[in-house]
């Protein structure tokens, strides 16, 4: 599968060909990302085509987003009925770190990474959220005890992208037993060269259990992936 080059682009490598894109903003119309059906639509066949094998849709919720389950189970049962392709579809969430988050989570009322069948606060299932790039939020390490006391393990998204978390956090947090999820493009540089510095040494590590695209907008993601290029031996090493 790995070309004998030691750099190439995510499309050349052949990764996207198997691959679960664990962290998307594909679900239509309801935050930050893909707008209209068509477009959601058009992103899976793009996908269809490298090969993609599963996709979780992670809306975004938040104060300032505060979508509702039963409105995002509503729009992903429409892109369900629209969408007649190969690819499995799965609804969870990405939870932003706040006030609204703690109220939701104390009433069970979130979306978790977990398979068709699982009930409720399913063991091992994980929880995506996010913090603010610049800050943590208040009492942290608090809100994510709180997670696990719910059942879940915290997957922290994109923690590369934390300005405020270093290589210090970042061990302590997994030692607490924190999963950590990795954005693909900040492997190509998307971010900035010392995020790709981080997500290289965080890979290296074996710190990523997750690997997501984090795609808002289909025409970016795919210039990311055609024409920006990384090593072929760390794309090895992403969790699959």
């Amino acid at each position: 599968m790995w070309p004998f080059s030691s750099k190439t682009s995510l499309l050349r490598s052949g990764v996207l060909n198997g691959w679960t894109d664990w962290h998307s903003h594909i679900l239509p119309g309801v935050d930050d990302g893909i707008r209209t059906l068509d477009d959601s639509l058009a992103v899976l066949r793009w996908y269809e085509i490298q090969g993609v094998r599963e996709v979780w849709l992670t809306p975004h919720i938040m104060e300032d987003i505060p979508n509702s389950t039963a409105d995002l189970r509503a729009r992903y049962a429409e892109l369900q009925a629209a969408y007649e392709g190969p690819i499995v579809l799965h609804l969870a969430a990405e939870h932003m770190l706040d006030p609204l988050f703690a109220k939701r989570l104390a009433a069970d009322d979130v979306l978790p990474l977990c398979h068709a069948g699982a009930q409720g606060a399913e063991a091992g299932a994980y929880l995506l959220v996010e913090t603010s790039y610049f800050n943590p939020p208040m009492d942290l390490d608090g809100m994510l005890d709180s997670i696990k006391a719910k059942g879940y393990r915290p997957l922290l998204a994109h923690p590369e992208r934390y300005v405020y978390m270093d290589k210090a956090d970042i061990l302590r947090m997994a030692g607490r037993g924190i999963a950590f999820q990795l954005n693909l493009p900040s492997l190509v540089g998307v971010y900035g060269e010392g995020i790709r510095r981080k997500a290289e040494a965080m890979l290296r590590a074996g710190l990523f259990v997750r690997c997501g695209s984090d795609l808002h907008d289909l025409g970016h993601f795919q210039a990311a992936a055609a024409e920006r290029v990384v090593s072929s031996r760390l794309l090895a090493q992403l969790p699959r």
